[in-house]
């Protein structure tokens, strides 16, 4: 898989990229990443890529031409476009495992009040992270690129640890516990040293409904929707 970010922020997303797993994927030749400044597709000596959006209103907007001119010279144009923006529609692991499948994702991050809209118009989707507002939208990449690196088979040990992380069957995750069996007064519950592989199963679903009814009620309501639609 390819990915190439369009940001104001090379310096920090690479930072990031040498230590996680992303980068072990980019080692082992699974992935591959192009880190992008737009800023270099300037042509003004002060190397402007924002200025004040017609009409009026606070902040500032960034210009169209040095994107354009990136998805040009990059030969950009064919990947799957993504604008990571408070107003996109919300990250999940069903659009992270869906972007998983491209080939190759072009991530554009944005910065002051936003974007003309003429960049938007030929994005193919827009993305947000959650109900926030970020500095600038290198953030947002990193959580994508890695919420995806982790579904690119192989990139980690054990497969099978992405395949059960939380929300991929749309619950969240059951309580874990490791040695010793007993700590500080804690036990182990007595069903998963009992070896019965179906009562661990049950056990495990149980908590995942009680945990996900807890904390994230609005999961089980989807759940519910999705099975109406079905």
């Amino acid at each position: 898989m390819k990915i190439d970010v369009l940001t104001l922020f090379v310096d920090s997303l690479k930072a990031y990229l040498s230590e996680n797993i992303a980068g072990r994927a980019m080692e082992a030749g699974l992935l591959e990443v192009g880190l992008h400044d737009f800023r270099e597709y300037t042509h003004d000596r002060h190397r402007t890529v924002d200025d004040s959006p017609y009409g009026g209103g606070p902040g500032m907007l960034l210009k169209p031409a040095p994107i354009f001119e990136a998805l040009d010279d990059l030969d950009l144009w064919k990947a799957h476009k993504i604008f990571l923006t408070p107003s996109g529609r919300p990250f999940d692991h069903q659009t992270a495992l869906r972007l998983s499948q491209h080939d190759h994702l072009m991530i554009l991050c944005g910065h002051y009040e936003g974007v003309d809209q003429r960049v938007r118009d030929v994005m193919d989707e827009e993305i947000s992270i959650g109900d926030y507002v970020l500095s600038n939208g290198s953030v947002a990449a990193m959580v994508i690129i890695d919420a995806v690196t982790r579904l690119i088979p192989g990139t980690l040990g054990n497969q099978e640890s992405a395949e059960n992380d939380s929300f991929c069957d749309g619950l969240l995750e059951f309580p874990q516990y490791t040695r010793p069996e007993e700590y500080r007064g804690q036990k182990v519950p007595e069903v998963l040293l009992s070896g019965n592989h179906q009562l661990i199963a049950k056990w495990r679903r149980e908590k995942q409904l009680e945990l996900t009814r807890e904390r994230r009620p609005d999961l089980l309501e989807k759940m519910q929707d999705q099975k109406k639609d079905n």
